[in-house]
């Protein structure tokens, strides 16, 4: 199948638009929700245009900020999920398995605890620029490592690949504990905070980079549409097509490592997001890989979704008024599909 006629193809179409109008519904519902419940009516009477003062300001500056960038950053993490998986043919092999989310945090916190004052803040020029530079630089530097020693014979080992990754997540999350330990007690409890993964309190500030990301980037990796398919027939196959694999697989793994590094400085490391979303896209599509769009937008209905139960899980079970991270949310969904697919590939061999 071409990638033309993936493209089209009526079912993969089909999901992503039902994907798509879901995470919607539920943007709507969560805008809706919260201390001042709004009507969803009121919601999208503010969405375009109308609505009194105080509606607007609840409604445009203090929740909109958090569910666009939950969209936004599912869309990265679901993205840059299915592009790795693709490249190495490996189901296991999304950023936060393989040591990029990592890497992208080691660096993250280290601005956040290095360049803190103390008080829980960090300057402006910091937090704005400081955390996504620093997040895409460790995330890239994390990619290059797992890469260099994955290769085996001249060319990447895709089995080396999520051990080795294993490996470069454990000795950055040492560095991010070692962060912690050393930095001022409020400085240290933000960054902990952040990595857990959440959407709360997140500002436009927050939501623009990985937006612009996403705007770019995506469409970017869109256009390898044709290099993914013959790559997931392998290499020398793909090289008979006329893909320059080389170049291709180094385009694809930078533009996947990105999406993960700016979704992971938006929001923080929030889990299996990019395990999760390209594999259920996948089988739903019945395809022999991860179809972009239509994983794009399940994750973002995966980030909503979760986070919406964060907000109101425990309240609504009477626990509390108390907010969880999006983070832990994601997890308790992920790690059993983890242990799955695990079973499955032992199953396997």
């Amino acid at each position: 199948m071409t990638a033309v006629e993936q493209a089209v193809k009526p079912r993969t179409l089909v999901l992503g638009i039902a994907f798509a109008a879901v995470a919607v519904a539920l943007a709507l519902v969560s805008l809706s929700v919260g201390t001042t419940k709004l009507p969803v009516v009121d919601v999208v009477r503010v969405l375009t245009g109308g609505g009194d003062g105080g509606t607007r300001l609840i409604v445009l500056e203090l929740r909109l900020p958090r569910v666009a960038t939950g969209l936004l950053v599912g869309i990265a993490f679901a993205v840059s999920g299915a592009l790795l998986q693709t490249l190495s043919r490996n189901p296991l092999a999304s950023p936060d398995i393989i040591g990029v989310n990592s890497g992208a945090s080691a660096a993250a916190v280290a601005v956040i605890v290095l360049a803190g004052t103390g008080g829980g803040n960090i300057s402006g020029l910091a937090a704005k620029v400081g955390i996504p530079l620093a997040a895409v630089v460790g995330g890239l530097l994390a990619t290059l490592i797992v890469g260099v020693l994955s290769i085996q014979r001249g060319v990447v080992d895709a089995g080396r690949v999520v051990l080795i990754g294993v490996g470069v997540a454990a000795a950055a999350n040492s560095l991010v504990t070692w962060l912690l330990v050393i930095g001022d007690v409020t400085d240290a409890g933000r960054a902990a905070a952040w990595l857990a993964g959440s959407l709360n309190a997140r500002t436009w500030s927050d939501a623009v980079p990985v937006g612009l990301a996403v705007l770019v980037l995506l469409p970017l990796a869109l256009t390898f549409n044709r290099s993914l398919e013959a790559l997931v027939l392998g290499d020398d196959v793909a090289s008979s097509l006329g893909v320059r694999v080389s170049r291709a697989r180094l385009a694809l793994l930078i533009i996947a490592t990105v999406l993960a590094a700016m979704a992971t400085a938006g929001a923080g490391p929030i889990a299996f997001v990019a395990l999760v979303a390209p594999q259920i896209a996948q089988r739903l599509a019945k395809s022999d890989r991860p179809p972009l769009m239509t994983t794009a937008m399940l994750g973002a209905l995966f980030v909503t979704a979760a986070d919406l139960v964060a907000r109101n899980g425990l309240e609504v079970l009477r626990v509390g008024p108390y907010e969880l991270p999006v983070g832990v949310v994601t997890a308790a969904c992920g790690a059993p599909y983890l242990l799955h697919l695990i079973g499955r590939q032992q199953k396997g061999r």
